[in-house]
């Protein structure tokens, strides 16, 4: 079965044709332009140049969060027009599990990074070992200090991935807490590991129509933030 995979949801935009595993298409931008303006061309011109029509895929894939609300908004928008269009099954992939994917062939603690300010990182953190990742913690906002006693005890190596992941290298060690980043080409989120995950979402029965695919943002946006502030309700009827 052929999966494409859509990630938006940071700075960089990629996207990915596989089937059983292998990766058939890929393409990857990280020049700040606006994903709204990339992302549809990018996935055009992939399929075109690789020769795959959408008729042959099987499955929609797409980071569904946690990362920048536009960012998903825009992913994740993408992929329910692309599925709907053809009626086929979505998977709404944990960011942080398609970063982790990244580095499942190692044997580690992979701890996964990304941004959220406000001194906290989304994060999850995942055991790889024999090609097999294993999650330890559900996917969260959590700030450094608490991230770091959590670490503290683990004798693994640990290597840190994602967008935030210099960020976190940098406190942990700091706080004497060794640890390593992930190689450069390794390091961020991208397609290829959503459409991995999303194979092994598949096989386990973890699907979405087109109309139930909605982002996971984690936390409130800061509009919404100060709305509750404000004792105002987040929506209006």
């Amino acid at each position: 079965m052929k999966i494409l995979a859509l990630e938006t949801s940071a700075k960089s935009v990629s996207a990915a044709v596989t089937e059983n595993g292998i990766v058939l298409a890929s393409v990857y931008q990280n020049t700040g332009l606006t994903h709204s303006r990339t992302l549809m061309p990018l996935v055009d011109a992939m399929l075109k140049n690789s020769g795959i029509p959408l008729e042959e895929i099987g499955l929609v894939a797409v980071a569904s969060g946690p990362g920048s609300f536009t960012g998903l908004r825009i992913g994740v928008s993408a992929a329910k027009g692309l599925a709907w269009t053809l009626e086929l099954p979505c998977c709404a992939v944990s960011t942080l599990e398609a970063m982790a994917q990244n580095l499942r062939h190692m044997d580690a603690t992979v701890v996964c990074a990304m941004d959220a300010r406000r001194n906290q990182v989304y994060n999850a953190v995942f055991a790889a070992h024999g090609d097999v990742l294993g999650r330890l913690t559900p996917d969260r906002a959590i700030g450094l200090p608490e991230l770091a006693a959590e670490l503290k005890t683990d004798e693994k190596v640990k290597i840190i991935v994602g967008d935030g992941a210099k960020l976190c290298y940098t406190y942990l060690w700091e706080n004497g807490i060794p640890c390593r980043m992930a190689p450069p080409a390794l390091v961020m989120q991208n397609a290829v590991g959503v459409a991995q995950a999303a194979a092994e979402m598949f096989a386990r029965g973890e699907t979405v129509s087109a109309r139930d695919l909605v982002p996971n943002y984690l936390r409130l946006s800061q509009a919404e933030r100060e709305r509750l502030a404000r004792g105002l309700r987040i929506t209006v009827d």
